[in-house]
């Protein structure tokens, strides 16, 4: 948890409270259902919390804004930041209806009210939202071509609607077809540590 006091030092007493209860929630529903690598659970709070955190270093969501996590897991991106940010919506999806319980029983357990949970396929999703965010869930053309449908065109925040994407890796052929109109940055210049290295940060306008 300290790793995110470093980064986020103006974070409200609720919020540390609402953080610093992620790692036992997330080790106790781990134990019964696999959401995150056991070998990496000890890792929590650097591996995935700051990770989708960086999504907040990136922008700061206006107040109102609406976000769909695609492909959410156990809930990562969209927990933290929906603890981040109590004034946005947020809506997180998946495919796997276990890992959406997880994310769900954990998001009651710490009072978020901002938050809402769908087990469906994003083929099917038909509600608009300001921004996409995802964490390594499938290559760039292929999310693009099945959230295109869903972004809206009122926008509220500093930065075009579109996708925000954490991944890894190299990411030249998936990036090829968007040319200059995609941006990539380095999550090592928002955090020194090693684990974020090879990790980027992806926005796509749509």
């Amino acid at each position: 948890m300290s790793v995110i006091d470093t980064y986020f030092p103006s974070l409200s007493a609720k919020q540390k409270e609402q953080f610093d209860a992620l790692f036992d929630l997330y080790s106790d529903w781990n134990s019964r259902i696999n959401v995150i690598s056991r070998k990496d659970i000890d890792n929590l709070y650097l591996h995935h919390v700051l990770h989708s955190l960086a999504i907040a270093r990136f922008i700061r969501f206006q107040p109102g804004t609406s976000v769909i996590d695609v492909g959410t897991g156990g809930g990562f991106p969209g927990v933290p930041l929906a603890v981040f940010f109590p004034e946005v919506r947020f809506l997180l999806l998946d495919s796997i209806g276990k890992k959406v319980k997880v994310a769900r029983e954990v998001s009651q357990a710490i009072g978020l009210e901002n938050v809402d949970f769908i087990h469906s396929r994003m083929e099917d999703e038909k509600r608009k939202f300001d921004f996409v965010v995802s964490r390594a869930v499938m290559p760039l053309p292929d999310l693009e071509k099945i959230v295109r449908k869903n972004i809206s065109s009122e926008q509220r925040n500093a930065l075009p609607n579109g996708i925000i994407c954490l991944k890894g890796g190299n990411l030249a052929s998936e990036l090829s077809p968007f040319k200059n109109k995609a941006e990539v940055f380095s999550l090592s210049s928002y955090f020194p540590e090693p684990f974020f290295e090879t990790k980027k940060l992806v926005y796509l306008p749509v």
